[in-house]
């Protein structure tokens, strides 16, 4: 197949979404990012970029968008809604795009993950169940390098960063590895149906996360650990429903005793190594200064 002349990129302008846009427009390909009303992050995604608004929990809303793609970089930004939207948002792409990449999550990979939580595996066998022309492939990442932005405040404030379980050790990956990854699968061949497990190239706990940031501004930071409850209300506080929060804390707490799952799919797909958290933490530092 030849490489799609245009791709969508949805939730385009988070943590992933700039980096897919920038290797897109790289590789020669067209870039169509659709964006909520008055966004305010549009600033993140580089020049060239066309913008076109959408929501995707309003699948009506998406046609403009999808018109003419012949690829889409899929990230679904929500932790939950409604069943039949996801698939009238799948039954739209598949009417127009050849290819799909969705980004989502080691939790599938691992099995931890239900069907049934309307979510990243919810959203894969949609996928599977629902396509018979499209070329997908799902990329099931560990957790963002972006995720430490979450202790940017109290760094800033103090230095003392107060969160459960420094001791659970990730495998994070760079946002821009993933999403190289992903616009590899959509302009080359040889990835329809894969699922890859991308991760970052090294195993840190949170606390060793943070000593690098402290490093990287040249200040010593401090993890203290927290009760897991406190987390979790603040967790919910900011909008994560209850279960989920409960999911992700469990994680963190498996992580303490049993290290997260690691692959060198960046290197085996892209052909470049992948970046380490020192290397995040550099480019981001004045994040946390």
């Amino acid at each position: 197949m030849s490489v799609p002349c245009k791709v969508l990129i949805t939730a385009a302008t988070g943590n992933v979404g700039p980096h897919a846009a920038r290797h897109l427009l790289e590789a020669g390909v067209s870039v169509r990012a659709l964006v909520v009303k008055d966004d305010p992050n549009i600033g993140r995604l580089p020049a060239g970029v066309e913008l076109v608004e959408g929501d995707l929990g309003d699948p009506g809303s998406i046609d403009a968008a999808l018109d003419g793609i012949k690829g889409v970089f899929w990230m679904w930004p929500f932790f939950t809604l409604g069943t039949e939207t996801a698939l009238d948002v799948l039954q739209k792409i598949e009417k127009q795009a050849s290819r799909l990449v969705l980004v989502s999550s080691v939790g599938v990979h691992i099995g931890l993950e239900p069907r049934d939580n309307n979510c990243h595996a919810y959203l894969e066998g949609l996928i599977e169940d629902h396509t018979s022309d499209l070329e997908w492939t799902f990329l099931r990442t560990t957790g963002f390098m972006a995720n430490a932005l979450g202790f940017a405040p109290q760094v800033r404030n103090g230095g003392v960063v107060h969160f459960p379980y420094g001791a659970a050790a990730r495998t994070s990956v760079h946002e821009g590895d993933l999403a190289a990854v992903g616009v590899r699968a959509l302009t080359s061949d040889g990835h329809a149906g894969k699922r890859y497990l991308v991760t970052g190239p090294e195993l840190l706990t949170q606390e060793e996360q943070l000593h690098i940031i402290g490093e990287e501004i040249g200040r010593e930071l401090t993890w203290e650990d927290v009760h897991a409850d406190a987390a979790r209300e603040q967790m919910v506080a900011a909008g994560w429903p209850p279960d989920y929060a409960d999911g992700a804390l469990d994680y963190f707490k498996q992580l303490t005793g049993a290290p997260e799952v690691g692959s060198d799919v960046v290197r085996e797909v892209t052909g470049k190594p992948a970046r380490t958290f020192r290397d995040w933490a550099r480019e981001r530092a004045d994040a946390f200064r």
